[in-house]
């Protein structure tokens, strides 16, 4: 692995000014995050055309998906504080040797999750209480996206692989290439443009499984040819026991955080279509949540762009051992991200009615989102302390912290608060009001947290 080009990375990572160093690093990933959501925002557009109920289907199936992958993501974050405290600690080596484990780990992982998902769908949608309007448009969407599972994860293992060494620019070259061609691809499958077959919501999930695999090929593709600073070979790839074990040890307590994280955001849902047809309109409520989180998502793109970057940093420094810098990292982050949040909510409470509007002219939906801004959108700026101090966590390879931090906010606040509030209520408000309390509380208990300096330790002297 040792280059050039990583050496100085390094040296500008663990000893360079820290608002510019991470501002390299973050620019490119705050691209990519904007792409990615340019693609749900359009995907959200064109799927307005057909009717709410199509409109809702991917909000629907994201999170089953995202918790059948954030299992595997748990064991990517692990790789990802490996490969960067050896990066920072001048192991290159083991660094590599580190990275072709958790390679080939993922591929064999995601085989196995797709073939379950694609199996599972109908039984999981069951239990979300999906409504019948939303549901045969659902299941469709979801099997098609959990056949594509491999690629997407292997996809996510190039981009934290790459990341963890400091390459932030090559995983969005390839990442806004497949993007762009799934906003291209999304219209001709949806509608049947130029004689390609009318598949509906079935073809925004079939643009999205054929890019994720271009670009999944194309990062194994350099990854093995050893052109971006990790060289993946059949002898990196075969199986280490040993570091399998540090990897499962340091990766299962993020996948169970991740995992309860996303079974959470499913029981949300279930949430959100329970009470919204008691007290209103469900297809109404959780179209109003999915356009959203498609809003919020795009605010986020600039902090979580920060918040990568400062992951690499912190996993950087802290296999250096120069904690106090990482502290100082992480703060200068959390006060960053609160800035822009804060921005991004004042610019959604203002613009909230043509912004909803531009994605569905329905009156019912427009109504719901006053209640969105009432209750939900000043809690946004709290929630980018929150997910520093996460990924404060993670990369620092400290993820029973990150796993007990999420599960306090999600399971501990956020659901009972929002389904308790809506039924004290006896509105959709409740709910709202419930996912607002819970990101406010949960910045509070990581910031005292984080404060404590307990994540002060690297991983790799175990």
């Amino acid at each position: 692995m040792r280059s050039e080009k990583v050496e100085a990375m390094r040296e500008q990572i663990v000893s360079g000014p820290i608002v510019k160093t991470l501002i390299v690093l973050a620019y490119p990933l705050i691209v990519n995050q904007l792409v990615q959501v340019l693609y749900n925002l359009t995907d959200t557009y064109w799927l307005g055309k057909l009717g709410r109920e199509q409109l809702a289907a991917p909000g629907t199936a994201w999170p089953l998906v995202w918790f059948f992958m954030s299992i595997g993501m748990g064991f990517a974050t692990a790789g990802f504080a490996f490969v960067s405290q050896y990066v920072g600690a001048k192991e290159y080596e083991k660094a590599n040797r580190a990275a072709g484990a958790l390679y080939s780990l993922m591929m064999l992982f995601a085989i196995g999750v797709g073939f379950f998902g694609v199996v599972s769908a109908p039984y999981l949608l069951a239990f979300m209480n999906v409504s019948d309007t939303v549901y045969p448009y659902a299941l469709s969407y979801t099997r098609v996206i959990f056949a594509g599972i491999p690629f997407s994860f292997t996809l996510f293992a190039f981009n934290f692989l790459l990341r963890a060494i400091g390459d932030t620019k090559t995983p969005v070259k390839i990442n806004v290439g497949t993007v762009l061609l799934n906003l291209v691809l999304d219209p001709f499958f949806i509608f049947g443009w130029l004689g390609f077959p009318e598949l509906g919501v079935t073809g925004a999930a079939v643009a999205t499984m054929l890019s994720n695999s271009l670009g999944s090929l194309i990062g194994g593709y350099l990854l093995f040819k050893g052109r971006v600073g990790i060289h993946l070979s059949l002898e990196t790839l075969k199986p280490d026991k040993h570091f399998y074990g540090r990897i499962f040890r340091v990766g299962i307590p993020s996948s169970v955080g991740s995992s309860t994280t996303a079974l959470g955001f499913v029981i949300l849902a279930r949430i959100i279509f329970t009470l919204g047809g008691e007290f209103g309109n469900a297809d109404v409520a959780f179209a109003t949540y999915s356009i959203t989180n498609r809003l919020t998502n795009f605010m986020f793109a600039f902090s979580d762009g920060i918040s990568m970057a400062m992951g690499t940093m912190v996993g950087q420094t802290v296999g250096a051992k120069l904690y106090d810098r990482a502290k100082t990292i992480a703060e200068r982050t959390m006060a960053i991200n609160f800035t822009i949040l804060g921005a991004g909510t004042l610019l959604f409470i203002f613009f909230r009615v043509p912004i909803f509007r531009f994605f569905i002219n329905d009156p019912a939906i427009i109504t719901e989102s006053a209640k969105v801004v009432k209750y939900f959108a000043a809690s946004l700026p709290f929630f980018g302390i929150f997910s520093a101090v996460n990924n404060v966590f993670q990369s620092s390879g400290h993820t029973k912290k990150s796993m007990t931090l999420g599960i306090i906010r999600l399971w501990g606040m956020r659901l009972p608060l929002s389904y308790g509030l809506g039924l004290l209520v006896r509105d959709t408000a409740g709910i709202w009001l419930g996912m607002g309390i819970s990101n406010v509380l949960g910045a509070v208990i990581a910031l005292a947290w984080f404060l404590r300096g307990s994540w002060m330790k690297a991983i790799i002297e175990e």
